[in-house]
């Protein structure tokens, strides 16, 4: 159930910002990565636009992650489940599974490092 406020669901920044509010780093690539997106206009996932595997607001490779994502619990194809693992991810390896868009959110760069 998505959560109301003023009896509108969250946006999907909404939603980024309050799971990482612990986390502003990850926020920061999330606008990064994805814009704030997870699904298109047409209700699908949203996927990279270098990388098709990348997948989701947090931009998760399912190539390298889907099967460990998987026997986590995690759905990456859910809002939910795709920024719980960027969580795990985060916690196991620091910023650098996105230091690719480091260019983006850098500022944040000595606060990520692990």
């Amino acid at each position: 159930m998505v959560e109301k406020v003023d009896e509108r669901p969250f946006t999907t920044e909404e939603q980024v910002k309050k799971y990482f509010r612990d986390i502003p780093v990850l926020v920061d690539i999330a606008q990064c990565e994805s814009r704030f997106r997870h699904t298109g206009k047409s209700g699908s996932i949203i996927r990279g636009e270098i990388n098709p595997y990348d997948i989701g607001v947090m931009q998760i490779n399912e190539w390298y992650h889907g099967k460990t994502a998987k026997k986590l619990g995690y759905d990456l194809y859910s809002i939910e489940g795709n920024m719980a693992y960027a969580r795990y991810l985060y916690e196991k390896e620091g910023s650098r599974p996105w230091n690719s868009s480091s260019h983006c959110w850098d500022d944040y760069k000595e606060l990520a490092r692990k």
